[in-house]
C-alpha cells in the first residue's frame, strides 16, 4: 500500500522529475513507465533499484559500455498471439525478432561482466532467451521486410513461374508494340500504364484493327487504350499465380505464427526487461546530468544531507548558466525537529523541497545530487504542507484546509515519518495559531518523527530553544545589504527583519516607528535582539573568514620561509663539507706524492707501507673512537688495506717491468745503434746521462762525472755521438 499521499508528491513536485526520466527513456513503454513510478516502500526493493542505477551510471565512466537497449512495443503482437487462428503481419515479426536479438546481446553482456554489473546480471538472469525465434523469423523475412523465396518450396515454384509468365508478357506485348507501330496503328507515346498493365496507346480510328481488350481512352477521345490478346492471356496466368503466391505467403506467416505463440508469456518478460532496463538507463543519464549519486543507507533513523541540491533548481540554473546554492543539513533522534525562521525570500521553502524531493527520489531509485559522505534512511511516510492550499473546490480557506491537512498528520504521523510544513500555523490569529501550532509541533515531538518547519511564529523558536530534541535554524541574510545568502545556520532562531526590510525598501522611518510603539514591547525586543543576534554572527562569520584566509596565507608564507631556510642551511652545510673534504684530500694527496716520489727514488717496498700505514693511522686517529667490535674489524680492515697496498704496488711494479720489456722489445726491433768510445748515452729507464770510456763484449762502461758503471749495451740508448 502506498504510504505517500499523491498531495505530497505535487507539492515536492515530484511529478516534474518523472517528466524529466520520460523525455530520457528510448522506448516509449519506458516512457510511459517513468510516468508511473511511485516510492517503493520495501527497504530491499529499493536497494535494488537504487543499486542497478548506481551500477549503469558507473557503466557512463568505464570501458565496459552497456549495449544499446533501444525496442519497439510488442503489445498488440501479444494481445495477438493470445488469440488462436491469428496471424501477425511481418512489421510485428521484424519487430519481435529485433526484440529476441537485443536480449540476447544483454544476457551475454552481464554474463561477461557479472562482477562489474551484479545487480543488473541477476535482472538478466530473471530472463528466458528465445534466439531461435529470430532464427526463424529471419529464414522466413529479410531484411527489407520481404519473404524469401527459400521460406518454402512451393513459393520458390511459385515465384520461379511468376518470373517465367512475367517475361513471356514481356515478349508478346513487345511483338505486338512493334507489329502495331510499323502498321501505324499507335499514337507517338506508343505505350502507357493502366492499372499497373503495360498498354498500346491505339489511335481511336483503328481501334478494331488491333486485337485485345480495351482498358479506356484518353481524355479527349483520340487515343484507346488497348491490352494486346496474346498479352491478355498471360495476365490472367500472372494474376492467377499472384493469388497463388499470396496464400501461400499467408500459409508460411500462419505457421511462424503458431511457432511463436508458446513462447508469448516469455516474450512479455522480455520486454519487461528491456523496459526495466530502459528505466534504469534514464534515470542513469539523469543522476549524471545533476551530480546524482548513491549515498550511504543507514538504518538509524538519520538523515544528513550534505551539499544538496534541489534537482529541478539545479539544472534550470545550469541551463541558465547561474549559481545554486547547496544546502546541509541533518536529522537524527537527538535532533529530531528544525525551526527554520527568517525573512522570506531567503531559501527557507528551497530547502523544505529540497529534502523532501530528495527523500521521494531516493525511494523510488533515483540517484540523488549530494557529497559523498551524505548518508540517509528510509521513511515509511512523509508528510508535507507546502505552499497555498486554498481549495476552491471544496469551498475551503487556506486555514481550513491547513487544519484538515494537520488532521491527518496527527492520525498518521509515528516514528517513521518525515514532515515538512511550510508557514507553519499561518492563516489565522496569529496569537491563537500559533499556539494550536505549538501544540501540533508538540504531537509531531513526542511521536518521535523527523521534521523540518519554516515560521515567523516567535513562540515556535522559542519552543524549538527549551526542547532538548528541537533546534532552530535560520537562512543567513547579509546584515548590511539584508540580501539572502541562501545558508542554513543551525542553532540560532532568525529574525523576519521586517522593519530592516520596509526600511531599505523606502519606508519612512516615522512611520516604521509608529508601527513599533502598536505592538508589544517585548515582541519588539525580542525580534530585535534575534536580529542583533544575526548580524553579530554574521560580522563574527565574516571576521572569522577573513582571520582564517589570513592566517592560511600566514600559515603558507611561513612554511615556505621554513623550507627556504632549510634548502640554504643544507646547501651551505653540503658547501662545508665539501670544502672540509677538499682540503682533506689535498692534504692526502700531497702526502701519498710525497711517499710516491720517495719510493719511486729508493725503490723500497717496506718504508713504503710504513708511511702509508702511517697516514691512515693518522686520519683514523682523527675519527671518534670506535668499540672494541669495531675497533677489531677496523684493524682487520687496515690489514687488508695494507695487503691491497702491497697487491697494487706489486701491480704496479710489473706494469714498469712489462713497460720496461714492451721497450727493449720496441728497441730490438729498431736497428741497434754501433756505440763508440765518447759517445754520450743514458739507461733506458734512466735520467742521467754519461759518456762511454771503455767498450768490451757488449760491455759499456759509463762515466757519470761523479762515478762510472759497468752496463750491458742492451740497455743504453744513444744520446748523442761522439763529434768527429
Amino acid at each position: 500500500m502506498q504510504q505517500i499521499s499523491r498531495k505530497t508528491l505535487e507539492d515536492l513536485e515530484f511529478p516534474i522529475v518523472l517528466q524529466h526520466i520520460s523525455a530520457r527513456c528510448n522506448s516509449e513503454l519506458g516512457k510511459a513507465a517513468a510516468l508511473g513510478i511511485e516510492p517503493i516502500i520495501d527497504r530491499k526493493e529499493v536497494l535494488r533499484v537504487l543499486g542497478e542505477s548506481s551500477e549503469y551510471l558507473a557503466s557512463f565512466s568505464n570501458e565496459n559500455r552497456i549495449p544499446n537497449h533501444g525496442f519497439d512495443s510488442i503489445n498488440g503482437e501479444l494481445k495477438l498471439l493470445i488469440i488462436e487462428n491469428t496471424t501477425l503481419e511481418i512489421s510485428g515479426f521484424r519487430r519481435i525478432a529485433s526484440l529476441c536479438k537485443t536480449i540476447g546481446i544483454h544476457k551475454k553482456f552481464f554474463k561477461k561482466f557479472k562482477e562489474y554489473y551484479p545487480l543488473l546480471f541477476e535482472l538478466s538472469e530473471g530472463v528466458k532467451e528465445i534466439p531461435h525465434i529470430a532464427e526463424d523469423i529471419d529464414a522466413v523475412i529479410d531484411k527489407f521486410g520481404e519473404i524469401m523465396d527459400s521460406a518454402s518450396v512451393d513459393l520458390k515454384n511459385i515465384r520461379h513461374q511468376i518470373n517465367h509468365v512475367r517475361s513471356k508478357i514481356n515478349q508478346s506485348f513487345g511483338a505486338a508494340l512493334a507489329r502495331y507501330q510499323s502498321s501505324e496503328f499507335l499514337d507517338e507515346i506508343r505505350e502507357s500504364v493502366v492499372e499497373n498493365r503495360r498498354v498500346l496507346a491505339v489511335k481511336a480510328m483503328h481501334r478494331k484493327k488491333v486485337k485485345g481488350t480495351v482498358m479506356g481512352a484518353s481524355k479527349t477521345g483520340s487515343i484507346v487504350y488497348v491490352v494486346p490478346e496474346a498479352t491478355l492471356q498471360y495476365s490472367q496466368e500472372l494474376s492467377n499465380l499472384e493469388f497463388e503466391e499470396k496464400e501461400e505467403i499467408q500459409k508460411i506467416l500462419r505457421e511462424l505464427t503458431n511457432s511463436i505463440r508458446p513462447f508469448a508469456t516469455d516474450l512479455a518478460q522480455n520486454q519487461t526487461f528491456l523496459t526495466q532496463i530502459d528505466l534504469t538507463a534514464a534515470k542513469a543519464k539523469y543522476a549524471s546530468e545533476m551530480g546524482g549519486i548513491l549515498p550511504e543507507i543507514n538504518k538509524e533513523q538519520r538523515l544528513y544531507l550534505r551539499d544538496a541540491l534541489h534537482p529541478l533548481l539545479y539544472l534550470n540554473n545550469k541551463q541558465k548558466k547561474e549559481k545554486t546554492w547547496p544546502q546541509t543539513i541533518e536529522l537524527h533522534p537527538e535532533n529530531r525537529v528544525i525551526v527554520i525562521s527568517g525573512p522570506n525570500a531567503g531559501g527557507k521553502s528551497i530547502t523544505l523541497k529540497t529534502i523532501g524531493l530528495l527523500q521521494l527520489m531516493l525511494q523510488s531509485g533515483m540517484l540523488i545530487p549530494v557529497h559523498e559522505r551524505s548518508s540517509v534512511c528510509f521513511f515509511e511516510k512523509v508528510l508535507t504542507d507546502i505552499g497555498d492550499n486554498q481549495s476552491i473546490e471544496n469551498h475551503l480557506s487556506t486555514y481550513s484546509y491547513r487544519l484538515k491537512n494537520m488532521n491527518q498528520f496527527l492520525k498518521k504521523c509515528n516514528d517513521r515519518t518525515l514532515f515538512l510544513i511550510d508557514e507553519f500555523g499561518t492563516g489565522s490569529d496569529p496569537e491563537l495559531g500559533g499556539a494550536l501550532a505549538e501544540a501540533f509541533l508538540e504531537v509531531f515531538y513526542e511521536r518521535g518523527a523527523l521534521g523540518v518547519i519554516t515560521t515567523h511564529y516567535a513562540n515556535l523558536k522559542l519552543l524549538a530553544n527549551e526542547l532538548p530534541h528541537m533546534t532552530n535554524a535560520n537562512m543567513q541574510f547579509d546584515n548590511r545589504t539584508l540580501e539572502p545568502t541562501f545558508k542554513l545556520i543551525l542553532g540560532e532562531a532568525g529574525s523576519s527583519f521586517t522593519f530592516e526590510v520596509a526600511q531599505k525598501n523606502g519606508i519612512p522611518y516615522s512611520l516604521i516607528n509608529k508601527a513599533k510603539k502598536k505592538i508589544d514591547r517585548g515582541k519588539v525586543r525580542f525580534d530585535a535582539t534575534i536580529s542583533k543576534l544575526q548580524k553579530e554572527r554574521s560580522k563574527m562569520e565574516k571576521t572569522g573568514s577573513r582571520l582564517q584566509d589570513e592566517e592560511v596565507k600566514a600559515r603558507e608564507e611561513a612554511q615556505r620561509l621554513e623550507i627556504l631556510n632549510a634548502k640554504v642551511k643544507s646547501k651551505l652545510e653540503n658547501y662545508q663539507e665539501l670544502y672540509d673534504h677538499n682540503q682533506r684530500m689535498i692534504y692526502l694527496g700531497n702526502k701519498l706524492n710525497d711517499v710516491a716520489e720517495k719510493y719511486f727514488l729508493d725503490n723500497k717496498k717496506r718504508p713504503l707501507v710504513a708511511e702509508l700505514l702511517r697516514i691512515v693511522e693518522t686520519e683514523n686517529s682523527k675519527r671518534k673512537k670506535l668499540s672494541a667490535k669495531q675497533a677489531k674489524a677496523t684493524k682487520a680492515k687496515k690489514k687488508q688495506l695494507a695487503q691491497e697496498l702491497e697487491k697494487k704496488i706489486e701491480t704496479v711494479r710489473k706494469e714498469k717491468i712489462i713497460k720496461k720489456k714492451k721497450a727493449v722489445k720496441a728497441e730490438k726491433a729498431k736497428p741497434k745503434p754501433i756505440f763508440k768510445i765518447g759517445d754520450r748515452v743514458r739507461m733506458f729507464d734512466g735520467k742521467a746521462v754519461g759518456s762511454i770510456d771503455k767498450l768490451e763484449k757488449n760491455k759499456a762502461v759509463v762515466n757519470y762525472g761523479m762515478f762510472t758503471t759497468n752496463v750491458g749495451v742492451e740497455q743504453l740508448e744513444l744520446v748523442e755521438a761522439k763529434k768527429k
